[in-house]
């Protein structure tokens, strides 16, 4: 049985690479947001013209992101949502809320100073992790029921 994972969140590390090649012997298929961050913000205006207020620019971005978005999240048997360091990603926030309210598997990964800042988002996950390693091992764990080392 294969399954689905959505990797949502932050965009600017490696931490997709790295559970994804960590996970490269497991049945798991991943899929994304895209991760291009300029054509994510613009998509809406190249693709249905312009707008001269920032408020619609974005607006008509984030609604052709939210129909790859909510597809990868329907579809997935897990979703983890990254919170990185440097960036407020509320679209990671509204993702793993997203996922939770669907009844999704949820990891969260985090560094530990946003423990304070997401432990309402802690709160619905099933898991938190700090590191993408561990993610790999989560998911080795639940598809074979083998702990690391």
């Amino acid at each position: 049985m294969t399954w689905n994972v959505y990797l949502s969140g932050e965009i600017h590390t490696d931490w997709r690479e790295r559970i994804i090649d960590g996970a490269r012997d497991l049945d798991v298929r991943f899929s994304a947001p895209v991760t291009d961050h300029d054509a994510s913000d613009d998509c809406g205006v190249a693709i249905l013209g312009a707008e001269p207020d920032k408020f619609w620019h974005d607006h008509k971005g984030a609604k052709i992101n939210a129909i790859r978005t909510r597809k990868g999240i329907a579809d997935a048997d897990i979703v983890v949502v990254r919170f990185g360091e440097k960036y407020k990603q509320w679209n990671a926030a509204f993702d793993a809320g997203y996922a939770a309210a669907l009844g999704k598997s949820l990891i969260v990964l985090n560094p530990p100073e946003h423990q304070h800042a997401l432990k309402e988002v802690h709160a619905a996950a099933l898991a938190v992790a700090r590191e993408p390693e561990q993610v790999v091992d989560i998911l080795r764990y639940v598809l074979t029921g083998k702990l690391p080392g």
